[in-house]
Formats: C-alpha cells, sequence, structure tokens
C-alpha cells in the first residue's frame, strides 16, 4: 500500500522555488527518450538526529500548478515512449475482445425481490438489477453510466432494506474513497432527497423496518485536504429517512480516540446494534453493543482492549456467535452470552483447525465456514452446535467466495475462480447440499492450452513459501520465457487463484504469470502474517526475491526476461525489490505503490497502517523503515531495470506523491538507457471504481511495456 525514498541535499532550508519546473533533456546519452526536468529544493527534515533530504517535497501538492505542469509533461513522454512500440494496438485489441463478456455479481435477497449487478462486457460500471423471484424478469435499478460521461462514477457500495422497498446506494468519484450516499424507491425506481456526504470506509445497515439506516462519517475536510488530509474521529450515526443529514443521531464517538473507526450492524432480530471498533489495519478489534429496544440504553462494551480479531456472525437472542483468533491464529468460532461475558463463560463451537479459517457465513441456521490450505479454498458446513455437517465440493482447485445471506433464506451463492477459470456463481441449499450453476461467463479464449502449477520454494531463511505458476502447457524450461511475478505480502491479506483477462492475454503471448504467496499475507493465519511485519517487513522482500531466483535455477526464465508487478502494498514490494536487486530484473511495474516510509502516515488514512510498517515518529522503527524505502534507498549511477510506475491522481488511499516522488528520484538515479516512466491516469484513484475502458488502456499500457522488456 505505501513507501518511501532519500536523498542527499544540505540541510536548512524551507522549500524554496526555482527556476521552471518542467522542461525537455536529453536522458544520458540517450537520443530516444528525453525525460522532463524535475526541480528540486533544498528540504530536509530531522529524524532522531538524522537529517533526511526531500528535494521532490512540492509534489506532495496534486493540486498546485506545478505539480499539474509535471504530470502533463510526464505523461506526454509516458504516453509518447507507449505509443511508439509494438504490439501495443494489437495487445488493446485483444483485451478489448476478452473483456467483452457477461459478469454478475451474487444475488442477494430480500423478501421476494432478488438483488444483483451485471456488466454486459464493456459497460465502464457495472448496472444494478432487481427481480421478483431468482428466475424473474430482470429491471434495471440504477446505472451508474448515466451519471458522467467518462464513467468515473461507480457504485460503491448498496444496501437493501429489509422488507425489499429502500435501496441505500454510495457513489464514488474519480476513484476518491470518499462516498455519497443516497436512496431509491426499489417500487419506482425514484430516487428520495436523503444525501448524505463525507461517509469513508462505512457501508449502512437498515433498521428492520426501513425507518432508517446506521452509518459511520467524519467531519468535512478542511479546504484543500479532501485528497491528502488525515482522517481521523470517525462518528457513529443513525439517518432517519427523509432526514437532512445535518438532523442525523449521533450514536457514538470518541473524541479521546482519533484513531478509532466504527462498523455499525443492526442484528437480523432487530434487537441490537454491534459495534465493530477499529484502529488501524491490523485485524485487532474491539466489539460493543446497544440494546435498540431500551430507550436511551448505553453502549457496552462486550470486548475490549484490542487484543485480538472478532467478527461478529449472528445472534441467538442473548447469545452472539463470534468468529475469532483469540488463542486461535488460525481462528475459531464460539458462542458468547452476553448476560455470562466473561471469557472462562464462552463456548467453543467450531474449533481451530489445521488450515486458516478465512470467513464464516451464517445461512439457514447452518456455518458455511471457507478455510484455506496453501492458499486454495475448501469449504465446510456445520450446524449451531459446532458439528461437522457436509464439505462443500468445488469445481477444481481455485478459490471461492460468497456464502452470504439470512437466517431465514432458503439458499446461499458463491462464486469460485481461479487462473483460468473466471468467476463462476453457484447456488447452494445449506439444507440439502444441492449444488446448482447459476451463472457462467463466457470468455473468448481456450483454458485448456494453460495449466497451473503450485510449488514450494525455500526463502532465505529457510521458510517454505508457496507459490502458483500458469504457462502455457508444454511450457519449455530453456530460461527463455518472459515472466511476470506478482506479489503483495502484507496486512493478512491472502493471495489466492483468481481470473484476469490482463493475464489471460500475457499467457497467450507465450509468458509465465508467477505469484509468490509471501510472509504478511494471510495464507496461514496470524503467524504468517506477523512474520512480515514492522521489524520483519524484510522477510517479505527475501520471499519474493527467492521467488525470482527459484524460477531462475528452475528454467522458467531469467534476470533480462523477468518482471516484478504489484499494486498498493505490493507496490512496496516491488520497489524495494528492484532497490534491493536491480540485477535480478528486467522490468518493474509497480501501481498506486507506498514508496516514502517516512511519511506514509502524514496522509489521509496512512496514519492506520502504523500498525503493519511501523513509523517513522518512533526512534526505534525509524532506521527500519529507512533502511528499506525504496525513496530513500534509490542510488545514483545504478542501472535500474525498466520502469512504469502507474498511479492515479485522485488516489487518496496512497496519495499520488509517493509514485511522483519516486519517479522523480529514479530519473535522476538511473544511469542505464531502460526507459523510467510514469503513467499518471486522471480522475482514477487507488483501483475501486475504475471504467471498464481506463482499465483496459492501462492493461494494454503495462503488458505492452512487460512484453516489450522481456523478450
Amino acid at each position: 500500500m505505501f513507501l518511501t525514498a532519500g536523498w542527499a541535499l544540505r540541510a536548512g532550508l524551507p522549500c524554496v522555488a526555482l527556476a521552471q519546473s518542467v522542461e525537455s533533456a536529453p536522458l544520458k546519452e540517450d537520443e530516444k527518450l528525453r525525460y522532463p526536468v524535475t526541480k528540486t529544493v533544498e528540504h530536509v527534515d530531522e529524524y532522531h538526529g538524522q537529517k533526511v533530504a526531500d528535494p521532490y517535497r512540492w509534489l506532495e501538492d496534486p493540486d498546485s500548478e506545478e505539480t499539474s505542469a509535471w504530470v502533463a509533461a510526464q505523461n506526454e513522454v509516458t504516453f509518447g515512449y507507449l505509443e511508439r512500440l509494438p504490439h501495443r494496438e494489437r495487445l488493446q485489441k485483444r483485451l478489448t475482445e476478452l473483456w467483452n463478456y457477461e459478469r454478475y455479481g451474487l444475488p442477494r435477497r430480500r423478501g421476494q425481490r432478488y438483488f444483483y449487478t451485471r456488466n454486459d462486457g464493456l459497460q465502464n460500471q457495472s448496472v444494478l438489477y432487481v427481480s421478483e423471484g431468482l428466475d424473474g424478469k430482470p429491471r434495471e435499478l440504477l446505472d451508474p453510466n448515466k451519471l458522467s460521461e467518462d464513467g468515473t462514477v461507480s457504485l460503491a457500495g448498496w444496501r437493501v432494506s429489509e422488507d425489499g422497498r429502500w435501496l441505500a446506494y454510495g457513489l464514488g468519484h474519480g476513484g476518491s474513497d470518499w462516498r455519497e450516499w443516497k436512496v431509491l424507491d426499489v417500487e419506482t425506481g425514484q430516487p428520495r432527497e436523503d444525501h448524505l456526504q463525507w461517509i469513508k470506509f462505512s457501508g449502512v445497515s437498515w433498521l428492520p423496518d426501513g425507518s432508517g439506516f446506521y452509518y459511520s462519517r467524519y467531519d468535512a475536510p478542511k479546504e484543500g485536504e479532501k485528497l491528502t488530509g488525515a482522517n481521523y474521529y470517525q462518528k457513529l450515526f443513525f439517518h432517519k429517512l427523509g432526514d437532512a443529514q445535518s438532523e442525523d443521531t449521533l450514536v457514538y464517538e470518541r473524541p479521546d480516540e482519533k484513531e478509532w473507526g466504527f462498523d455499525g450492524e443492526v442484528t437480523e432480530d432487530g434487537r441490537y446494534l454491534i459495534i465493530s471498533v477499529w484502529r488501524g489495519t491490523e485485524r485487532k478489534n474491539q466489539l460493543f453493543y446497544k440494546d435498540l429496544q431500551q430507550a436511551d440504553a448505553p453502549v457496552v462494551e462486550l470486548i475490549s482492549g484490542f487484543d485480538a480479531e472478532y467478527g461478529f456472525l449472528g445472534n441467538d437472542g442473548s447469545v452472539f456467535y463470534i468468529v475469532t483468533d483469540l488463542d486461535a491464529p488460525l481462528r475459531r468460532v464460539t458462542a458468547v452470552d452476553i448476560t455470562q461475558p466473561d471469557r472462562s463463560k464462552w463456548r467453543e463451537l467450531i474449533p481451530e483447525a489445521d488450515s486458516v479459517l478465512e470467513g464464516v457465513g451464517l445461512v439457514s441456521d447452518y456455518f458455511c465456514a471457507l478455510y484455506l490450505k496453501d492458499a486454495q479454498s475448501q469449504i465446510q458446513v456445520f450446524d449451531l452446535q459446532g458439528r461437522h455437517v457436509r464439505d462443500v465440493a468445488l469445481p477444481a482447485i481455485g478459490s471461492a467466495g460468497g456464502f452470504g445471506g439470512r437466517r431465514d433464506d432458503p439458499e446461499t451463492f458463491f462464486y469460485f475462480t481461479n487462473y483460468t477459470t473466471p468467476a463462476t456463481i453457484y447456488r447452494y441449499n445449506v439444507e440439502t447440499g444441492e449444488r446448482a450453476l447459476y451463472r457462467e461467463p463466457n470468455v473468448d479464449f481456450d483454458p485448456d492450452q494453460f495449466e497451473t502449477r503450485q510449488v514450494f520454494y525455500t526463502s532465505k531463511d529457510g521458510t517454505r513459501v508457496p507459490m502458483f505458476i500458469t504457462a502455457r502447457k508444454g511450457l519449455k524450461l530453456d530460461g527463455g520465457n518472459p515472466t511476470i511475478l506478482y506479489g503483495y505480502g502484507g496486512f493478512n491479506i491472502s493471495q489466492t487463484p483468481g481470473f484476469s483477462v490482463s493475464n489471460v492475454v500475457w499467457l497467450e503471448n507465450g509468458g509465465v504469470y508467477a505469484t509468490a504467496n509471501l510472509r504478511g499475507g494471510g495464507e496461514y493465519g496470524r503467524a504468517w502474517h506477523e512474520a512480515g511485519m514492522k521489524h520483519l517487513k524484510q522477510n517479505v522482500f527475501d520471499d519474493f526475491l527467492a521467488a525470482a531466483e527459484w524460477l531462475i535455477e528452475q528454467g522458467y526464465t531469467k534476470p533480462e526476461h523477468l518482471a516484478i508487478r504489484g499494486g498498493s502494498n505490493g507496490g512496496l514490494l516491488v520497489g524495494a525489490a528492484m532497490t534491493q536487486r536491480p540485477d535480478l530484473f528486467a522490468c518493474a511495474l509497480p501501481a498506486v505503490s507506498v514508496m516514502d516510509m517516512l511519511r506514509f502516515h502524514k496522509f489521509t488514512i496512512g496514519w492506520a497502517w502504523v500498525s503493519e510498517y511501523g513509523s517513522s515518529d518512533n526512534a526505534e522503527e525509524f532506521p527500519i523503515l529507512l533502511k528499506y524505502s525504496p525513496l530513500h534507498n534509490l542510488k545514483p549511477g545504478v542501472n535500474y531495470p525498466a520502469t512504469l510506475i502507474t498511479t492515479g491522481d485522485h488516489d487518496d488511499r496512497v496519495v499520488p506523491a509517493h509514485s511522483f516522488k519516486f519517479a522523480a528520484a529514479l530519473q535522476q538515479a538511473h544511469a542505464g538507457e531502460a526507459p523510467v516512466l510514469i503513467r499518471i491516469e486522471t480522475r482514477a484513484g487507488h483501483g475501486a471504481g475504475k471504467p471498464t475502458a481506463k482499465i483496459i488502456e492501462e492493461a494494454a499500457d503495462v503488458l505492452t511495456f512487460a512484453l516489450e522488456h522481456t523478450k
């Protein structure tokens, strides 16, 4: 998600404006590519007695005229280069052909109505439909494509009232994390006047009678800080249908805890408001509740202390069902009676297994438990007493998800996917175990030409790490294959097999695609995650470098044919890998990356990542961050891989200053002739809600660049 870099300038002076910020100049002896000249300023910060220069600090202001000019100049160079590359038009045409397939979201039932999203293939945004009964004629309910000319307004969340009468929906604009929520009459399709703003990192939860819903929001940002200002002091509100937002009731806030955030969820029986209290990105939370049947009932701190993860699944009266990793690093399911909340009274229902419990759905009085076994999905069904009922057979090795629903739902839905299978939706009767195909995409390629292997390799410290490798059948291990190595390695997020049109096009062009399941992820539970956090973050980079070396040793590829790719926290991974071992790769593809590890916590929600990375404000953690921060570990005179940095000018998750500063510093330090480019998408953010047209254009550019520099 984030990163940093450093430089050496003399200290003492504030940021000063020097000459013109952008002009053309030759790149070393290479007359074919001319980078914009990026001005430097004599800005120096002091961290615990050590001075660190930040010559590109001015690029942290995304709205300044100078930054806008720099963005335009960089894009002119980047697109000028990409347009000259062979195969670009052919790859974009093939990407468009493959992307043109019908895609559905998992259906949700409310009353007799079913709600789901559908994209006919090349629509910029998926459309929300409703049908009377599962097989009823679909009726368009909300088409976000009609809300903007360029397709950059997205449906960023939606929730239907219990009776299926009202739809609350969130809209995202230009890729920003900020959401505005509105309400629609499902029967008539007409919008209401309800309009809520400054909502971020929150859904909504209706009262059973549909009179209103709970949601969380921040105060409006200060002028000029909408996309960069830190997000603190989230508050939980209740919105009564028909009221102005200014009249909403404040349900809970903690002015003494600026980092606390709140997820409010009404229990299915309408009795309780469950408040999950989060702090940062580490999966350790608190669980509070409020009795909605008692007037002026207080918020009760059921589980406090941020000592473990606690996920509310449902309840039978005062008995709450909770999935937790307390005393169970791979997670288990417990029953907690809130009338006897002492932990000695908790009752274990589903004990910890030998595989990580990735998620649980409570449907039709059954627990549907999703496990990960070596990053592959396995599904088991249990009754409310925790007795194993059956396993759910999956079509092949891959990833499954879904299994949501309500206690009175007759069925649930889940999807299955892997590297050569687009997300296919199944209808599942939890009581009988009957599985039926619901929606199967038809993509214009032959999956039988390709195969996926799972291998295990040894990292620097002897740790056994899994990796998926997908390639054309009969691949020759002669070291000559263009290869993309992908990784993430952070925030307890598991990398499981999934379908990607972009990857299919890469495979069709003779490429190998490898995904390494690095430490820092969630593939093996809490211990695996913590082995790649804070002072152990180097383990993640070592795992990634070892994956590259294994691919080379086994004959899949050679350094001159190897590209590395990752986004967000995975972009940090790419930045660290290419600065630590520039000789190992021909091409680097960091996207929406964290590159400045000394300042990531200064912007938007970056402070929440301190639990994962540590902070430069901490004297013990500062040298650890400085040692691997990509921005600060670029060295003048080094021959770095061909690099295409991608970001969005509206990214308020990982602000684009990370990518801007890294690109400027890399262009200055780079001694080789391989191109170092930055592609800056306008009206785009961290990735969510990006229009299909922009996705295809960017994918074509990235694949063209990768193919050019690995063939």
